[in-house]
């Protein structure tokens, strides 16, 4: 098999440190037992690459919503520029402990049996809307649920809560994702990480897309949930474009920006 591989890649960051470090180990000894080179990788940067070459999006506003992360990006001079993120917890994590709250299962996912949940809902809580120009903040919302769950309930169902949450969430998504449509002047939208599979986040996006006379380009749960092909995607094309890491800086960050990344393969 080694003889078949060009480079080696790993996530570098970012992500949870354990995970990172114990890939990073294995990263290094096999590159070094098969003498060949080493890439490291930015996560968030295999999740774009990803969706541009799965849905042949040439150069789109990205929305990246996932556990770790929440951010409006657009390309220009060789970086993927943040335009608008969270600015606390990112709403895949908020989603997850929204789910706790409510009682909901972890299996198979805590975002997938809130939408499930959510067409049953017919019944709208107004909720906490937080938008600051490009950025959005989701923590209040979840302490609002929190502090108010007991009240909630008496009035509304489960059902109706996550209908509504997914309402005022996807809705400031939506948002920001226009105002950097407007910006930048592109008319094409492309929808990464796990927060991306689901429905309703893709249906309203499509509307305002449509409505700009743009298009949206979004994948299925195969490709918007962390996997190893777009890790290796996006470690090929540094490698092709001249990116290795030596052995001795094969370190792994918890926090690496999307905009470090020099992405010299679309000049």
């Amino acid at each position: 098999m080694p003889d078949q591989l060009d480079c080696i890649c790993y996530t570098k960051g970012p992500g949870m440190g354990a995970p990172l470090l114990s890939v990073a180990i294995v990263a290094r000894v096999l590159c070094q037992l098969w003498k060949l080179p080493l890439v490291g990788v930015n996560h968030c940067v295999g999740h774009i690459e990803m969706g541009r070459v799965v849905c042949n999006s040439k150069d789109p506003i990205i929305l990246y919503v996932s556990g770790g992360n929440t951010q409006v990006i657009a390309y220009s001079m060789s970086r993927y520029r943040i335009f608008g993120e969270t600015i606390d917890i990112a709403v895949g994590n908020m989603l997850d402990r929204f789910a706790r709250v409510v009682g909901l299962s972890n299996d198979p996912s805590p975002g997938y049996n809130i939408e499930q949940l959510a067409k049953k809902g017919n019944k709208f809580v107004h909720l906490p809307y937080i938008v600051k120009g490009m950025d959005v903040s989701f923590s209040g919302l979840l302490s609002f649920i929190e502090k108010q769950k007991d009240v909630l309930k008496d009035t509304h169902t489960a059902a109706d809560l996550c209908f509504s949450l997914q309402e005022t969430v996807f809705s400031m998504l939506v948002e920001i994702t226009e105002r950097a449509m407007a910006h930048c002047n592109i008319n094409e939208v492309l929808i990464v990480g796990g927060v991306g599979c689901n429905e309703r986040l893709q249906e309203m996006m499509k509307i305002m897309v449509e409505e700009r006379g743009g298009k949206l380009h979004h994948m299925d749960e195969r490709y918007c949930i962390d996997n190893g092909c777009m890790i290796a995607y996006a470690g090929l094309l540094q490698f092709m474009n001249g990116f290795t890491t030596p052995v001795s800086e094969s370190t792994v960050t918890q926090r690496f920006r999307t905009d470090e990344v020099l992405v010299n393969w679309r000049e």
